[in-house]
């Protein structure tokens, strides 16, 4: 089949009318969404057989043009990445200028460490102009604990000169009653993101709902498993839309710990390897908070100081 005639998903082999009114009800709607998917994922949504789904990813990534290219290329995807401001001088410069699009950032800490406040600041912050730090876009927030709080928002709008109104306007709330509902909303998200020019999706938190589901040793492997497709949808989007993907995750005590910090986020190495920034935060004194870059493939380890106020996050010496 020439790649040049594949339009839709009935132009990919192997997929007749049914399978792709299914691949569609599932947000498959896309060749590019065929494209990164994988032949378990095709199988299970659309009753293909294995072989009959290699082919049509293989069908797809052919027609995209999907495979190995030059390093100069990929510099010139990279030149386009977008960074939304914390709001603070000290977090930006921590971050190599904010919190950056095409990949994932992880915020963790204990309860009261301002996880969901930097949800907040970026809500705001990524609707902004972009020479004052913005990328003019709009955002997504999935809210997994029922933290989301516009008043909050407002406050922080009405600092920057915003009127909330609007701000609040830009911003699809969606409440994450469970895993799979959870999961289902990043799918529909998908559609949202091209629609309305959304360019910040937050998950708060990240890991809440999976750990309330998922209880005991014996429930671990599938939880980690079920984690590891909902990162892997969120990076792909990630890359797809050149947006910028904010995740909050809980922390646990290590017990084998004994010397140093026992704080440890959830999800193990599934998380952590598909985060590409990881910032750990901690309460300092008063409004003072502490973020420490703890993972970054082009930065290096370091910390910044910073406060939480009526206006956001600001550096701590601003007035």
């Amino acid at each position: 089949m020439s790649t040049q005639r594949i339009r839709d998903l009935t132009d990919l082999p192997g997929i007749g009318t049914q399978a792709a009114e299914k691949l569609m009800a599932a947000n498959y709607k896309t060749i590019e969404s065929i494209a990164i998917a994988s032949p378990i994922e095709l199988t299970e949504i659309a009753g293909l057989g294995e072989k009959t789904a290699e082919k049509a990813i293989n069908a797809a990534r052919e027609a995209l043009g999907m495979g190995f290219e030059t390093a100069d290329k990929v510099h010139e995807r990279r030149a386009k990445i977008g960074r939304i401001s914390t709001g603070s001088k000290e977090l930006d410069a921590l971050l190599g200028g904010g919190v950056e699009s095409q990949s994932i950032t992880e915020v963790y800490g204990k309860m009261a460490s301002g996880k969901t406040q930097w949800c907040f600041q970026l809500c705001v912050m990524v609707q902004l102009p972009l020479e004052k730090g913005g990328l003019e876009g709009k955002a997504i927030y999935i809210d997994s604990e029922s933290s989301f709080r516009p008043e909050r928002i407002v406050q922080i709008a009405e600092a920057r000169g915003l009127e909330p109104k609007n701000v609040l306007k830009n911003i699809f709330v969606a409440r994450a009653y469970n895993a799979d509902h959870q999961i289902l909303l990043t799918e529909k998200a998908d559609e949202i993101i091209k629609k309305e020019g959304v360019r910040l999706l937050v998950v708060d938190s990240l890991t809440s709902q999976f750990r309330a589901e998922y209880i005991g040793r014996g429930m671990l492997a599938e939880r980690q498993q079920k984690l590891n497709k909902h990162m892997h949808q969120l990076a792909r989007m990630a890359e797809m839309h050149n947006l910028c993907v904010l995740v909050t995750n809980q922390v646990m005590e290590r017990p084998d710990i004994l010397f140093g910090d026992p704080t440890a986020p959830v999800g193990g190495n599934i998380v952590g390897h598909a985060s590409k920034t990881r910032l750990y935060l901690r309460q300092s004194k008063g409004e003072k908070r502490v973020a420490r870059l703890i993972d970054s493939p082009s930065l290096p380890d370091g910390e910044a100081i910073y406060k939480i106020t009526e206006r956001g996050i600001e550096d701590v010496d601003s007035e």
